[in-house]
């Protein structure tokens, strides 16, 4: 082989080398599924809002029986939703012992607005769930359960009263449930608060896309955004 052929031969070897090299850089950073990420609809991480304290109030219609304290294990769900995966600091949280004296000592708890109350606790931010429908029920001759639990949310700022989330005329409407549970009746009640608080706070944050979306999720999701 003549000293050009070599030459020749050297930088095609070289330029596939290189060309090589760049799609192993460009594999190396390319996002993984796992890694990417939901935009939030409103973010309660940035530096702005990671000051201010939010409360959250549930509201449980009279009318709606259950045989568990829904108020309080969806107040203690959203609680460690937005404390653990929003990064919100504990000490910004109200917690459910709190509002619950509160509520004892106010006659007229029923007529305050979401507001009124934020504004009771120095809270910047009210996350308002209103509890639609719920069900839980035993699965003859098995000791198991089924059940569901529908909601909608909305964020509120205290100082005007404005809607921060969504940004609809609507509120957010949050639908979990399963048909086979626990065959105990309070986990069963714990496992629909927390799949609820999951599909409602994952909104506030950028969510993992592997993680958005869960077993229990009966919503109907913007799939267009979520599978891109």
């Amino acid at each position: 082989m003549t000293k050009m052929k070599k030459i020749a031969v050297f930088m095609i070897l070289a330029g596939l080398c290189f060309y090589s090299g760049c799609g192993i850089f460009a594999v190396l950073g390319t996002e993984t599924s796992s890694e990417k990420k939901i935009q939030a609809e409103y973010d309660l991480t940035t530096v702005e809002n990671k000051s201010k304290k939010i409360l959250v109030l549930v509201n449980q219609p009279a009318w709606l029986s259950a045989g568990a304290n829904l108020s309080y294990y969806v107040t203690e769900a959203m609680n460690m939703s937005l404390a653990g995966k929003v990064k919100v600091v504990p000490e910004n949280l109200v917690e459910y012992k709190e509002l619950s004296e509160y509520r004892s000592s106010k006659p007229n708890f029923v007529l305050l607005s979401p507001v009124q109350v934020g504004i009771a606790f120095d809270a910047d931010i009210v996350l308002l769930v209103t509890i639609e429908t719920y069900m839980l029920t035993p699965i003859e001759e098995t000791g198991y359960y089924k059940g569901s639990l529908n909601a909608n949310a909305v964020l509120l700022a205290t100082a005007d009263g404005d809607k921060l989330w969504p940004d609809s005329q609507v509120n957010k409407s949050v639908k979990v449930g399963f048909e086979i549970g626990e065959k105990d009746r309070e986990l069963c009640v714990k496992r629909l608060a927390d799949s609820l608080a999951h599909c409602t706070t994952r909104y506030l944050y950028n969510c993992k896309k592997d993680k958005f979306k869960i077993m229990d999720e009966k919503s109907d999701v913007v799939w267009e955004e979520w599978g891109n």
